[in-house]
């Protein structure tokens, strides 16, 4: 299992430092409903990678391995695709940065979270963890490394609850903040979100950059 965990390990770091996550706990944190809405993105985050992530091992789990012992084809041909994807994921954050000077446009669905209720707050969570294609690649390319290191089931997913702890950390952490402090969090996760949307497209671009160079030279010896 050890192995599963390091070789997933700097995957979940990269979700756990995805800033529009953070930044959307964080507004919830500040509404009318921030210990209910909190909690509730939480939990919606949790399972959404839980779910994809339990997906990958019941699809592929106990499959990577050929029949000499070696990595089979088909997990350096994923492990290309989902590098290439995740590198150009990083080029579309670059060329799509705002300029020196100008406010990032945040979503739309941004605007919203003040009406939220804590099962649209679980809902967006659920979207934003699994389903954003962002996270989709990061969560499967973790997955997909987890299944590679080991053919034991349970292995695969106690590795899987440790990726999912850790890439979690970057939202449970602000509303451990606001738990703690209450409203005088307000100032502190306010200069928090100004900060992760200034600079989203840097970070998101060096991340997707490191992780899917990884990826890439991972496919490369296992093809090779």
């Amino acid at each position: 299992m050890g192995e599963a965990v390091g070789q997933s390990l700097p995957i979940a770091v990269g979700v756990l430092v995805s800033p529009m996550p953070i930044v959307a706990v964080v507004l919830m944190l500040v509404s009318a409903r921030a210990r209910a809405n909190g909690v509730a993105f939480v939990l919606g985050w949790i399972v959404g990678i839980a779910a994809v992530g339990s997906a990958v091992i019941l699809l592929v789990g106990g499959a990577a391995g050929g029949d000499d012992g070696e990595p089979a084809v088909w997990v350096g041909i994923l492990k290309l695709v989902l590098g290439l994807g995740l590198l150009l994921l990083a080029v579309r954050q670059w060329r799509g940065r705002p300029r020196a000077g100008v406010e990032p446009e945040a979503p739309k669905w941004m605007a919203a979270i003040d009406t939220f209720t804590p099962v649209k707050a679980f809902g967006l969570a659920f979207l934003l963890g699994g389903i954003n294609p962002k996270n989709l690649l990061l969560v499967v390319s973790g997955a997909t490394a987890i299944v590679h290191a080991t053919d034991a089931r349970g292995e695969e997913f106690a590795a899987l609850a440790v990726f999912t702890v850790v890439a979690s950390i970057g939202i449970v952490i602000p509303v451990l903040i606001y738990f703690v402090m209450g409203a005088r969090a307000a100032q502190l996760l306010e200069g928090v979100r100004a900060w992760m949307v200034a600079n989203n497209a840097v970070i998101m671009c060096v991340l997707l950059l490191v992780l899917g160079t990884k990826l890439v030279g991972d496919a490369l010896t296992i093809l090779a």
